[in-house]
């Protein structure tokens, strides 16, 4: 039998529960903690983490900053030119990704979102800050704010055309603690040009 198959399965289904109490919260603040806890739990404990075995033993939870009510948005998707990319990746083959729109974050600037045209669909919003590959600062690579293939989902409003946007929740894809997982990373439509200091930082390990 094929264990790690049900090992994914179980890691996706409490990322998808995790951010349905995210959403269902009346306190961004108090969900935040409860990701944060969460996500701890998960890559120290599950099976499924990207975490290498010697970042583990040393593991006392990932560096995330403290909750900040002026990250979290809520913004229209504004049309944009259409535009693709594609991805090879290690689990999931090739992914293919199309623009769908963007958003105007205020005081921050522009960031595309994408949609996986593959089986299952979803909205992806990675994002790369002015902080990033500095020390103390963020994953060189980018974070990720939407993935919701995977579960990661803030919310969304499709009669108002609005998603939910909290960079408080921005997380590290698993290569960046595992160079075996290839990871696609953000594109020059989801780059900033100004530092981003919430959500989880980078500090070349997973300690």
């Amino acid at each position: 039998m094929d264990l790690t198959a049900f090992q994914v399965v179980d890691w996706r289904r409490r990322v998808f529960a995790l951010y349905a109490a995210v959403r269902q919260s009346s306190s961004p603040e108090e969900a935040h903690e409860l990701w944060r806890i969460e996500r701890d739990d998960l890559l120290l404990r599950h099976p499924s983490t990207p975490l290498l075995a010697e970042d583990r033993a040393l593991f006392e939870g990932l560096p995330v900053a403290p909750y900040d009510p002026a990250w979290r948005f809520e913004l229209p998707l504004l049309d944009t030119e259409s535009a693709g990319f594609e991805f090879a990746t290690g689990t999931d083959g090739v992914v293919p990704f199309d623009r769908v729109g963007r958003v105007e974050v205020p005081d921050v600037g522009s960031l595309d979102v994408w949609r996986i045209t593959s089986y299952g669909g979803g909205l992806f919003v990675p994002v790369r800050d002015a902080l990033a590959g500095r020390p103390g600062g963020t994953y060189g690579g980018g974070r990720y704010l939407l993935d919701t293939i995977k579960g990661a989902d803030l919310g969304s409003d499709p009669v108002q055309g609005t998603i939910v946007l909290d960079f408080n929740f921005a997380y590290n894809p698993s290569c960046a603690y595992d160079p075996a997982w290839a990871c696609p990373l953000a594109p020059p439509g989801n780059v900033l040009a100004v530092p981003v200091p919430v959500g989880e930082l980078y500090g070349g390990s997973a300690h």
